[in-house]
């Protein structure tokens, strides 16, 4: 049955009818998705304890989410693509991500949380819906409520790991990832709770004695000396809440089937628009559609291709949790399901486990494989597993990419798209040492969504992937970079690079179902970053001209500040902008081996130049859309005069 209706609570004029370009004004629908899936459909099998869901008296599991979607008010305008973005944490991202939208609000009220209107102005109808059971609806968050799994009729229970990495000292700290429902503890005095303390990620685990810490209520913890900013804290206790996570999968799948394929359906806002259908998500989002796609979801209930194209962004090599019991989906961990085996998109053997598996042949057999753009910045390889998505396991070869395939590196770009001015803390409270990384790589992404929609709908392929190899040079040890980057004054490097390991949670595990909390940590992954120039700057990848015609050393990684503790280690997610000396004079003084701006360029006008026949290069090769040219130009002049002219 899957999408039963579709609850309209609001319809109204995008903007107060704001026209986008060519397609016009664009209608805004909020309202309710209620889904009915039969747990005994093969196509619904993969999820976990959805056998265990209470069934209606048909026998179907039923569960609703949050749902927002734009639409050209004149179908005749739009392109008939369906841009379906899988919403990060609730909020939505990719009119920050394509648009450079300030916010991630589906309230859409104000012209800033669209931003330039790209997306709009190429006429797709955007869509998101909630998959994630603990987003705290409201402020535009889309959630989704789903049935617990039971069992002799009441929530099964079972243990849950809860971590964090705090960034200030705390006394007391929720049971769940960020400001997410949690799971609330079945006993507040269980004395098999177990709280452990590491250095770093990959640090040994020391329990703290149980008498030192404890649940002042179901959904807290307390621990009396205080919880230590960046120290990696971990809490194992049993819960006996137990929603059933994999739901989410299925949401995204039949809403989007029905808006692509619900023709005749009267619910059905874009019945007979929609021709192609497109999956974006970025960071978490993109781990979604990872997972979703492993788990052979893009073929509906009645046999019918779901996304015809998908970006998987900043995702790395990484899946999720998603879809087992007691899963956290926010939660980002290092030895957690996220790093889990398979990494590439083919089949690949793991010498060391004997393990067969990979990402897409369960999709190839049966004609549903979308074309797929994998997308990643710097930051995804410095934490320590985008190389897994191209390069075997035992770090000896480069992998084949399937010819459905497209792997891009935005060279020198942090995990979400940089702004000028310069600053050393990020929205998310993370400080570095370095001011963060300002490349703004979002002109990269348009030009890679309208490349994805020419191949799909024109069968012209996109230019080719680009990433960083082993048999070219340009894929190198994390480590073997240290001497380039300690040679540029002031500057600070890592020395606990993240490292995932090879992790067992217990011979339940393919049911979903986690034996052992903390999982069984095995041998580490051989992974690999980009190569650097004499700035660097990375070699491999789609260069943006501020890389080929540079004014800074550009990273995927920022060392922690002292002040929130593990200086030694980085910023999740963020990268740094080293700038050039800016004369010869100041070169010399610091001992900086890199050239002053002012020995690279006659003038500024000079280097514009430079820059402007860099971006056209990339326009010619098709990794950047002419329009975007004179943006480039513009963010290149302000660099320029930021570097030059500060103190």
């Amino acid at each position: 049955m899957a999408v039963m209706r579709l609850d309209i609570s609001e319809r109204s004029p995008l903007l107060g009818g704001q026209p986008f370009g060519c397609t016009g004004a664009y209608e805004m629908l909020r309202g309710r998705i209620t889904f009915a899936v039969d747990p005994t459909h093969p196509r619904n099998r993969s999820i976990a304890d959805l056998d265990k869901a209470p069934r209606t008296a048909s026998g179907q599991v039923e569960w609703w989410s949050d749902f927002c979607l734009l639409q050209p008010i004149d179908a005749a305008r739009g392109n008939h693509r369906l841009f379906f973005e899988v919403v990060n944490r609730g909020r939505i991202r990719a009119f920050a991500f394509l648009d450079s939208a300030l916010s991630g609000t589906s309230e859409l009220k104000r012209p800033e949380d669209v931003g330039d209107g790209f997306l709009l102005q190429q006429g797709y109808t955007v869509v998101w819906c909630g998959w994630q059971w603990d987003v705290v609806r409201g402020d535009g968050l889309l959630g989704m409520e789903v049935p617990q799994a039971m069992h002799g009729g009441v929530p099964i229970s079972g243990k849950v790991l809860c971590q964090w990495w705090p960034n200030a000292d705390t006394q007391t700290l929720l049971l769940a990832d960020r400001v997410h429902h949690p799971y609330p503890a079945a006993d507040i005095d269980d004395s098999e709770a177990v709280l452990t303390v590491r250095e770093h990620e990959n640090g040994p685990r020391q329990v703290i004695p149980r008498q030192h810490w404890h649940f002042p209520d179901p959904t807290h913890i307390s621990l009396a000396a205080g919880f230590q900013a960046g120290k990696v804290y971990e809490c194992v206790y049993r819960t006996s809440h137990a929603p059933v996570v994999g739901l989410g999968l299925l949401a995204v799948r039949d809403t989007v089937s029905f808006l692509k394929y619900g023709t005749t359906a009267p619910q059905n806002p874009c019945a007979g628009r929609i021709e192609r259908a497109y999956g974006f998500g970025a960071s978490q989002s993109g781990r979604f559609l990872r997972h979703f796609l492993y788990l052979n979801l893009n073929s509906d209930e009645a046999e019918r291709m779901v996304f015809d194209g998908v970006i998987p962004h900043i995702a790395g090599a990484r899946r999720g949790e998603f879809n087992h019991r007691f899963a956290q989906p926010s939660a980002n961990t290092l030895q957690g399901p996220n790093n889990l085996f398979p990494f590439t998109d083919v089949e690949q053997t793991d010498p060391l486990t004997g393990q067969t598996d990979g990402l897409l042949p369960r999709i190839s057999p049966e004609g549903h494989l979308p074309k797929i753009v994998h997308i990643d910045s710097s930051a995804e390889y410095w934490r320590g597993d985008a190389s897994l998505k191209h390069i075997s396991v035992d770090g000896t070869r480069d992998v084949d990419v399937p010819a459905s395939v497209r792997i891009y590196l935005f060279a020198g770009t942090q995990h979400t798209p940089g702004v000028l001015p310069l600053k050393d803390t990020a929205a998310d409270g993370a400080r570095g040492q370095h001011p963060l990384n300002s490349l703004d790589y979002a002109p990269l992404l348009r030009a890679a969504l309208v490349n994805l929609d020419r191949w799909v709908s024109a069968d012209e392929p996109p230019p080719p992937s680009r990433y960083p190899r082993l048999a070219d040079g340009t894929a190198v040890p994390s480590q073997s970079l240290a001497p380039v980057f300690k040679a540029i004054p002031r500057a600070a490097f890592p020395s606990q690079p993240f490292q995932p390991h090879r992790l067992d949670f217990g011979p339940e595990w393919s049911q979903g179902i986690a034996s052992w909390l903390p999982p069984k940590v095995g041998a580490p992954y051989v992974t690999f970053v980009p190569a650097v120039d004499q700035d660097g700057n990375e070699v491999a990848g789609i260069r943006l001209p501020d890389l080929t015609v540079p004014l800074a050393t550009y990273t995927g990684w920022n060392p922690r500040h002292p002040a929130q503790g593990a200086p030694e280690q980085s910023v999740r997610m963020h990268g740094s902008t080293l700038p050039f000396p800016a004369t010869r004079a100041e070169r010399q003084c610091s001992g900086d081996p890199r050239p002053s701006i002012e020995e690279r360029y006659a003038s500024k006008q000079a280097y514009l130049e430079m820059v402007k026949k860099a971006a056209e290069a990339l326009v010619a090769e098709r990794y950047l859309l002419a329009a975007d040219v004179e943006g480039i130009l513009h963010r290149a002049a302000w660099r320029y005069d930021l570097f030059t002219e500060r103190t």
